[in-house]
């Protein structure tokens, strides 16, 4: 029943469920109307399952109760789900209770089945940090992985065309930041790129989410630094609705055009 709405959080569904029941949003249910009532976002398919309802017969009234049953259940399902887990970097004193971030890491990408994503501001003898990813990766040709990284025009400088700078980072990932024979699909902001200062951004979101079960958020980047010296603080939280829900994040923005990916990198590495 909840397929269609995956991609969708539960305050997203318990604002539908409001507003349906309420006569605010009726059929014919089209990504349009939605948009316009302030539910834009909802999959095709989730649009689609909602025509679907009212095509059967159902009333806003029983569609509200589907979407609340939804949300039900991912909450009694998430209740089952292991707590929030401290992940740490650097000196630990008297009793204090957390994981590892490097160990934290290698666990998530060598135990991970179908996607993975990593997003981050700097990478730094990644070799080393990706390892037990790239085993990972070329052991099980099913596995998707998707990187987020910043890749910035040095400050200053006006020379350099965009495609040199991507080329450039392309070469060096390959060379000295990755150690497996499968390259990931690596993307970047492409604002990150600008001449001009008042449009630059950077990527400096720092969190990897495996199979949309797994999600480490944290302040540490991929640098040997940050995984094992400098004091860093992140979270493992064990919950599909938020895992999926950080992935889909990004995904929107790729598939928005904001997030390119950056050629030379990926299957088949091509543009």
């Amino acid at each position: 029943m909840g397929a269609p709405f995956h991609a969708a959080t539960s305050a997203q569904l318990s604002a539908l469920a409001r507003d349906v029941a309420s006569g605010r949003v009726v059929a014919p249910f089209t990504a349009v109307r939605l948009a316009s009532c302030g539910h834009g976002g909802l999959s095709a398919m989730a649009v689609e399952a909602l025509q679907g309802f009212a095509d059967a017969g159902m009333t806003g009234a029983h569609i509200a109760t589907v979407l609340r049953l939804i949300v039900g259940e991912r909450e009694r399902v998430s209740g089952l789900s292991p707590p929030p887990e401290l992940v740490w970097s650097g000196p630990e004193v008297g009793h204090m209770v957390s994981r590892d971030t490097a160990v934290v890491l290698r666990g998530l990408f060598s135990r991970a089945e179908r996607t993975v994503l990593v997003a981050g501001f700097v990478v730094y003898d990644g070799r080393a940090i990706f390892e037990a990813l790239a085993a990972r990766m070329d052991a099980n040709p099913g596995l998707s992985v998707r990187f987020f990284l910043n890749v910035a025009r040095p400050w200053g400088d006006t020379t350099q065309s965009d495609a040199e700078i991507l080329r450039a980072f392309a070469e060096d990932f390959r060379a000295k930041q990755w150690p497996g024979a499968r390259l990931p699909e690596v993307f970047s902001d492409r604002r990150a790129l600008s001449m001009e200062r008042g449009p630059r951004a950077v990527m400096h979101a720092k969190c990897v989410v495996v199979d949309d079960a797994r999600a480490l958020v944290t302040s540490a980047n991929f640098t040997e630094a940050a995984q094992e010296r400098n004091i860093e603080a992140g979270t493992l939280v064990h919950d599909a609705g938020f895992a999926r829900g950080l992935r889909v994040q990004f995904e929107a923005l790729v598939q928005a055009g904001e997030l390119r990916r950056v050629p030379g990198l990926g299957e088949g590495a091509g543009p």
